[in-house]
């Protein structure tokens, strides 16, 4: 009842007219910020943490636009995804296998809708979780030592391999690309230059943002062009704007197991809403996939990454205010915004500066409606992006990528690079290689070889420390299961139609 009383505080707090106002403007900018591609929520709270100190606005006011900017762009991320099978950020990647394929087919308005209300589930979810779980959940979180987030990562890339399409070793050696790919730059332990080839742009390694949008940005406009020349069909604006309660029966449950999963591995610090999307992608795909309709435009497809990812940044959360960790990247940042304040998050927060937390919290309930409400009308809008011919969408997607890309070291080298990945990302689908297992190696490669460094820093090099717990066995068996279910399943089908014929 203590926690039911401090959030109806909470919410007197966020209900002021400044408070609400700010939940609103970090809303709808964290929308418009996720929708670009490769931005993400990391740069949109980066660029308006600085403006809200500079406004002279109360923590309290700052936290809650930093938070709806933050939540703003995890929905956001899906508009790209779905459109132009373009993925705002790393949290929305898994959206883009069955988005993309659902607007091909003319059903963009159900896409988008059902990854709203998802998100808004997941969301919700979240916020549910912080007010009653926050304190439990930060201790088991302290359960995970770098030895553990390894194998963890271990698991999320084992699950890859019989996640998407129908070769899992093209969809594992996709992934051992991105993990490749992860490894260019200054060795952070030692100081020696990795792959490099001698160019100094390559030291800091390649930026997320030019990989997202060289594989997915710029190899999909050779597509589009190539489609285009040939007389291909291209993309569909026909169809429903909103979902059907047919299909709200379908992703219930899938929604239901996804969102909890999803805020359960964003209370992990630094597993992110990557990790969560990739899992529950993977368990729904095994769970319901008995069509064989998952990557070829399954609303359960849409559903369960964007549930998931949401959840997880909510989850992300937890370890901020409670332990004074962040959660992910954007907590990160906006834990300076508190420094800034001389707040310091931690396990007294909640004492300390009680107003500021429980109004933070109720305001991230304001804003998930405010985000849904003002998400949901706007489908139709967003669906009809796909009736701007491609002689205006093709040069709006590339002045939009490299404006993106430019931005980040202003540079041209950048550029040149995105267009080569661009080409090899053309060639690899044209292959029949799945970019999402890429980008998602790509984004824990880097992860997993901290955590390995610091696993067996602390265990003097004996790698025992990697099996050694109870947490990492059990992760070590689910991963091996997940690389031979999907083996097994397939050589049992593969038999039944030997038998057949």
């Amino acid at each position: 009842m203590d926690d039911i009383a401090a959030l109806m505080h909470g919410f007197s707090v966020a209900a002021t007219p400044v408070n609400l106002l700010m939940a609103l403007v970090g809303a709808f900018t964290g929308t418009i910020v996720g929708l670009l591609p490769g931005i993400g929520p990391i740069n949109g709270v980066a660029i308006l943490l600085p403006i809200a100190f500079a406004m002279k606005l109360p923590a309290t006011s700052a936290l809650i636009l930093l938070a709806a900017v933050y939540m703003g762009c995890e929905y956001g991320g899906r508009i790209t995804s779905i459109l132009v099978n373009i993925p705002g950020d790393a949290g929305s990647v898994m959206t883009t296998i069955d988005g993309f394929p659902m607007a091909k087919k003319g059903e963009a308005g159900i896409a988008l809708s059902i990854s709203a209300f998802s998100s808004f589930c997941g969301s919700f979810l979240a916020c549910i979780g912080l007010v009653f779980l926050a304190p439990l959940l930060a201790k088991w979180a302290l359960a995970f030592g770098p030895a553990e987030y390894f194998v963890l990562m271990v698991f999320a890339i084992a699950c890859l391999a019989g996640m998407v399409g129908d070769s899992p070793v093209k969809t594992l050696l996709a992934c051992v690309l991105g993990l490749g790919l992860a490894t260019v730059g200054i060795d952070s332990g030692s100081g020696v230059y990795r792959f490099t080839f001698g160019d100094v742009h390559l030291s800091d390694g390649i930026q997320f943002v030019v990989i997202v949008i060289g594989l997915f940005s710029v190899s999909e406009i050779l597509l589009m062009l190539e489609q285009t020349e040939t007389g291909g069909e291209m993309l569909k604006a026909s169809g429903r704007a909103w979902f059907n309660l047919k299909e709200l029966s379908m992703v219930k449950w899938t929604i239901a197991r996804s969102a909890p999963l999803g805020f359960i591995i964003g209370v992990l610090p630094g597993a992110g809403a990557s990790i969560a999307s990739a899992i529950t992608y993977m368990i729904e795909k095994n769970v319901n996939d008995t069509g064989k309709t998952f990557g070829k435009g399954d609303v359960r497809g849409v559903a369960a990454p964007e549930s998931a990812n949401n959840a997880a940044a909510g989850g992300a959360f937890i370890p901020m205010l409670t332990l004074g960790v962040p959660g992910s990247g954007t907590t990160a940042v906006m834990m300076g915004a508190l420094t800034l304040y001389n707040i310091n998050p931690g396990p007294t927060l909640f004492t300390d500066q009680a107003e500021l937390v429980w109004g933070l919290i109720a305001s991230m309930f304001i804003a998930n409606f405010m985000l849904l409400l003002m998400n949901i009308p706007m489908v139709g809008v967003f669906a009809r992006m796909l009736t701007i011919p491609n002689w205006i969408l093709v040069p709006a997607i590339v002045a939009i990528s490299m404006v993106g890309v430019y931005s980040i070291h202003a540079t041209t080298f950048d550029l040149v690079l995105m267009t080569a990945l661009g080409v090899v990302g053309y060639l690899l689908r044209k292959l029949d290689f799945p970019m999402a297992p890429l980008i998602l190696g790509f984004v824990l490669g880097d992860m997993m070889e901290q955590n390995l460094r610091r696993a067996l820093a602390i265990s003097n090099g004996d790698t025992q420390v990697l099996y050694s717990g109870g947490i990492t066995i059990t992760l070590w068996i689910a991963a091996v299961v997940m690389l031979v279910v999907p083996l097994l399943l397939r050589w049992k089908r593969n038999n039944k139609l030997i038998e057949i014929k």
